[in-house]
């Protein structure tokens, strides 16, 4: 059963990169130039500050709440309890996407507007800065350093998070897909990383490997951001809407989910089976064997879906956010 919990008007278009949620906090943007942190239990707000328009990354870590708006070069770290001002620094317009690993900010890359730059996330110290302007997708930290690959490049490359020198890199089969703003790059339960390559594959970064690795080949053309891994599955969103659900472990297919519109790319983990949703506001409930086992229209669109913690869920709709708790059936 889903109960929605609360639900909180955004007064604009929600956008997947401009939220940020852990256990314990919850932040978002709204109404133009906010960023507000709401209490996880009911959604009440905790602090409201302007930032700036539409951002580009919003992330939390540790007692820090980062925010790269669209209409300034600066990023932004705010004390993630009150919301004041920590630090701010220019890495230049369009930088698009931040990662945070080891104390270290990596912010740049998108699009090759701006050279990726790291600085300390305690004080805003520039720690180095790329003299070239290569494009990437969204980084992924890892515990050598960060992945790098270029949008439609042919290699994925290790770079040191101390000081950016190229450490390992790795040639891709097809061409690297990612989104324009979210992870290209899906940690596995094996300290790999998973990408999306050409139109229906999904390969394996191993930092103990030389090669990449192929785990599934999908039947039908996946979308940009298709790999989802939960429960030790792949979920591949197909680009004319439905799944294919293949192991992890060995890229066998375990079902298909056909459906006539296109699922959003995350999906929750429940008590007894998993949870996903499609872009028109249905929410479907799927148990251990891949029968829907619940569907429920929610809201008229959504845009992205978060496990906050067990059991509940973010869903992002068309102007609001919502929290939905997830019950069994049996549940009182």
């Amino acid at each position: 059963m889903f109960d929605v919990r609360w639900e909180r008007p955004l007064h604009q278009a929600g956008s997947p990169s401009a939220m940020a949620a852990t256990s314990r906090h919850l932040v978002v943007h709204e109404r133009g130039t906010r960023l507000v942190s709401l209490e996880p239990a009911d959604g009440s707000v905790r602090w409201d500050v302007p930032v700036g328009t539409w951002p580009r990354a919003v992330v939390i870590d540790g007692p820090y709440c980062l925010v790269l708006p669209q209409n300034s070069g600066r990023l932004l770290c705010l004390d993630i309890e009150t919301g004041d001002d920590v630090w701010q620094v220019e890495p230049g317009s369009f930088a698009g996407h931040v990662v945070v690993n080891e104390g270290l900010v990596l912010v740049g890359g998108w699009r090759g507007y701006t050279p990726l730059s790291a600085v300390d996330i305690r004080t805003g110290a520039l720690c180095w800065r790329a003299e070239e302007y290569g494009g990437t997708v969204l980084p992924a930290a890892t515990e050598a350093g960060f992945l790098l690959g270029e949008p439609g490049g042919d290699s994925v490359r290790l770079i040191d998070r101390g000081d950016g020198r190229e450490l390992a890199t790795w040639s891709l089969p097809e061409p690297l897909v990612g989104p324009d703003i979210g992870a290209a790059f899906r940690a596995d339960d094996d300290g790999g990383f998973l990408a999306r390559c050409g139109d229906r594959l999904v390969v394996r970064i191993a930092l103990s490997e030389t090669k990449a690795e192929t785990v599934a080949r999908a039947e039908r053309d996946l979308t940009a951001s298709a790999v989802g891994l939960c429960g030790g599955l792949l979920w591949l969103a197909e680009r004319r809407g439905g799944y294919t659900v293949v192991d992890a472990s060995d890229g066998a297919e375990r079902w298909s989910i056909q459906h006539d519109r296109r699922f959003v790319p995350s999906v929750g983990s429940v008590d007894g089976g998993f949870v996903i949703a499609d872009e028109g506001g249905l929410l479907f409930r799927i148990d251990m064997a891949g029968a829907v086992s619940e569907r429920v229209r929610i809201t008229q669109r959504i845009g992205d879906l978060r496990e906050q913690v067990p059991s509940r869920l973010l869903l992002l709709a068309k102007g609001s956010l919502l929290a939905v708790d997830v019950r069994s059936p049996g549940d009182h």
